[in-house]
């Protein structure tokens, strides 16, 4: 009996470890223009049961409010900034480092490739937008809202 029910507790412990969230899942994130350095907007990451990453805006700042995303295509087409999802199938690739993502630039409407790397203390997020190869690409730091 003793024995069992050790064994269930085990299996649950391992069980929720395996499920656990990804480290941003649920974080908000302040993205800052990579040429004038201004804060844009806030944006917030959730993962699916799958654990790929999206992330949508859900402030915008100082500057765009009222703005729409003109640019964009399909869904996000004309709509307020606020809601747009910008971040899409992204993927821990170990190490605090993500990959295959995408990401769309809402004031040209854009889609890049998108992979990222979670500072150590999980303050900033260095994102890098590319076509074709990563050198070929536009980075950006993302600062955590606590």
């Amino acid at each position: 009996m003793i024995k069992t029910t050790l064994s269930i507790i085990g299996l649950s412990l391992v069980s929720t470890l395996a499920l656990a969230a990804d480290p941003l899942h649920g974080t908000k994130w302040k993205t800052i223009d990579d040429v004038t350095k201004k804060p844009l907007s806030v944006v917030q990451f959730t993962e699916t049961s799958k654990g790929v990453l999206s992330a949508k805006i859900v402030d915008v700042l100082e500057g765009t409010e009222g703005e729409k995303c003109t640019k964009c295509k399909g869904k996000f087409f004309n709509k307020p900034l606020q809601g747009v999802q910008i971040v899409s199938g992204l993927k821990k690739a170990g190490n605090n480092s993500y990959d295959g993502g995408k990401i769309t630039d809402p004031k040209n409407g854009k889609t890049y490739s998108f992979n990222a790397r979670l500072s150590e203390d999980g303050k900033t997020l260095n994102g890098r937008g590319y076509i074709g190869i990563s050198a070929l690409g536009r980075s950006q730091t993302w600062v955590r809202i606590y």
